[in-house]
C-alpha cells in the first residue's frame, strides 16, 4: 500500500468565532474527500456535511492524543476526525479507526454512527508514515499553542 501525506489545516470559522481543524490527505480536505465519497456512492444526505473539529468547543484533549486515536472524547474504538457542519461533531461525524505502529498511522474502518446502514469499507485505508505524520502534529500544536497564546494576551 501506498503511503498517504496527511496535513491538519488550522481554518477560521467566522460564522462560530472559532477555528476548526481539517485533515488534509494528499494535499485534498478530508472533507471534500469524503464529501466525493459520499456523493458517487449514491448516499443521501451528501455534500457539505461535514467540518472540521473545534478543539474550543470540546475536550478532545491535546490533538496529539486525539489523532493518535487517545482522545478523551474518542468513543469505543473509533475516533472522530470530522464533526459536523454546523460545529457540532456529535451531530454528524466521520469516526475512523486509528492504529499508531512505530512506522506508520493507518486511519480504517470509517464510519458515520447516525447511519449505520452506510457502507464506507471502499473509502481509504490511509496509511501515513509516522514521522511524516507527528510532524503534521507538532505543527497544527504549534498553530493552535498561537491561537491560545492570542486570546490570552
Amino acid at each position: 500500500m501506498a503511503s498517504n501525506e496527511i496535513r491538519f489545516d488550522r481554518q477560521q470559522r467566522d460564522d462560530l468565532g472559532v477555528f476548526e481543524v481539517v485533515p488534509r490527505i494528499d494535499g485534498i480536505p478530508l472533507t471534500e474527500l469524503i464529501d466525493t465519497f459520499e456523493i458517487g456512492a449514491g448516499m443521501r444526505p451528501a455534500g457539505d456535511a461535514f467540518g472540521g473539529l473545534i478543539p474550543q468547543h470540546f475536550r478532545f484533549g491535546p490533538m496529539n492524543d486525539h489523532f493518535h486515536g487517545q482522545s478523551t472524547d474518542s468513543t469505543r474504538a473509533k475516533t472522530p476526525v470530522l464533526g459536523c457542519a454546523c460545529g457540532d461533531w456529535g451531530c454528524w461525524p466521520l469516526k475512523t479507526r486509528i492504529t499508531v505502529t512505530a512506522g506508520l498511522v493507518i486511519w480504517d474502518s470509517f464510519e458515520q454512527p447516525h447511519r449505520t446502514t452506510r457502507d464506507y469499507t471502499t473509502f481509504g485505508p490511509f496509511q501515513f508514515d509516522r514521522h511524516q505524520y507527528d510532524d503534521a502534529l507538532r505543527a497544527l500544536s504549534v498553530a493552535i499553542g498561537s491561537d491560545i497564546d492570542d486570546a490570552r494576551a
